[in-house]
């Protein structure tokens, strides 16, 4: 399955969750399923309901349906509760760093910026958003990067406030990972128990 590219708020309002990585418009104003109105919603089934939970990692990662059963697999084979393990391996992602460090308004805007190499990683350029960072890692945009409007504007006003596992610092406009993130730390609500029971019978 290739990666979404259709109407966001739709898709926010359909699974009833504002998802910041995939849009900074909310759902509030029409906090209700699109399609036809006055109708009774329909109570989902088990299966609807852990769908719609993979969904939402999916979606707010900006990720195929590949990528994330690789990612599960790997937190599968970890140490670690695998659902806690998915959701730290998401946010190590570069294009989410660059996103939650305040670089740009979405995580799609923070993969573009990664892909036009605009981010400079440990002071070197990378074109992967899939790049895995660790503590100690350094992100900085190079001077055109600073130079786009959405990320000027984000840089004065971030689409969310800094996540307690980085460091932003204000004079070189620089990012350093402090930890790694914590599964609470993830910026909308997720019953990631239903992502792990989704996956479990179908890898």
């Amino acid at each position: 399955m290739s990666r979404y590219t259709g109407p966001r708020l739709k898709v926010q309002r359909a699974l009833g969750v504002a998802l910041p990585g995939l849009s900074r418009k909310s759902p509030e104003q029409r906090n209700y399923p699109p399609g036809q109105h006055g109708a009774k919603p329909k109570r989902k089934s088990d299966f609807g309901l852990r769908l719609m939970e993979k969904q939402k990692l999916r979606l707010n990662y900006g990720l195929t349906e590949g990528q994330i059963r690789r990612l599960f697999r790997e937190a599968k084979n970890a140490k670690a509760p695998t659902g806690d393990k998915l959701l730290e391996l998401l946010e190590r992602r570069l294009d989410n760093f660059v996103f939650r460090a305040g670089f740009a308004p979405t995580a799609v805007a923070a993969r573009q910026l990664v892909r036009h190499r605009h981010v400079l990683l440990n002071g070197r350029s990378v074109n992967i958003p899939s790049i895995r960072i660790k503590p100690g890692d350094t992100i900085t945009l190079t001077e055109k990067g600073r130079r786009i409007p959405a990320t000027a504007e984000c840089l004065v006003e971030p689409a969310l406030s800094r996540p307690e596992w980085l460091h932003f610092d204000e004079q070189t406009l620089s990012a350093t990972v402090t930890r790694l993130p914590d599964p609470s730390e993830v910026p909308f609500p997720i019953e990631v128990q239903h992502v792990v029971e989704y996956y479990a019978v179908r890898l």
